[in-house]
């Protein structure tokens, strides 16, 4: 499954475009998988990570609280963090702190594959032989301004969400908040 989905997203000229529509269609059935480690192998397998990246980022966008219309960048990441909630449906069973780890798990996930991508961020809207053109012609990818971070930006998304984590859980984090945390940062 994840192969022919790798393939399917390459299939046509946009890239892209394929892994917005392919996301849109399996958006519904990821939204309601019972299990976390059930969702935690269909991301971790996806062989795309154009694909992994729009379904997280879909994963996301349903749970903030404000949905962002910002372009998946590293500050659309950083929104993530700041505004998410935990709105799996079924999730209700698991302590809240094991809510918030997946959810921080998936964060990190995320930024990997948009790590990924970014080489090729500017050629993804290219067909897979125009993009292998542009790579032997090394032509650089143009980051946009919303990838550009500083580290106090970072720093202040990252005690946002340690403050409003204080305040949902009442006590002191657990260790794996704690080193999903040091992890993402």
């Amino acid at each position: 499954l994840q192969r022919m989905l790798s393939i399917a997203v390459e299939v046509d000229k946009s890239p892209n475009c394929n892994s917005c529509k392919i996301a849109d269609v399996l958006f519904p059935f990821i939204w309601n998988i019972p299990l976390r480690s059930q969702r935690e192998v269909l991301f971790n397998t996806m062989e795309s990570q154009l694909l992994r990246c729009k379904l997280l980022e879909l994963l996301f966008q349903q749970s903030c609280d404000v949905p962002t219309t910002l372009p998946l960048s590293l500050d659309k990441i950083l929104y993530f963090l700041t505004h998410s909630s935990v709105l799996l449906p079924y999730q209700d069973e698991t302590a809240t702190w094991q809510r918030w780890d997946e959810m921080l798990q998936y964060l990190s996930l995320l930024l990997l594959s948009y790590q990924n991508c970014i080489p090729l961020a500017e050629h993804l809207r290219s067909s897979l032989s125009e993009r292998m053109d542009l790579i032997i012609q090394k032509a650089k990818p143009r980051l946009r301004v919303s990838d550009d971070i500083s580290p106090g930006d970072i720093e202040l998304r990252i005690e946002d969400f340690t403050d409003r984590m204080q305040q949902i859980l009442g006590q002191p984090f657990p260790w794996q908040i704690t080193e999903k945390l040091g992890m993402f940062r």
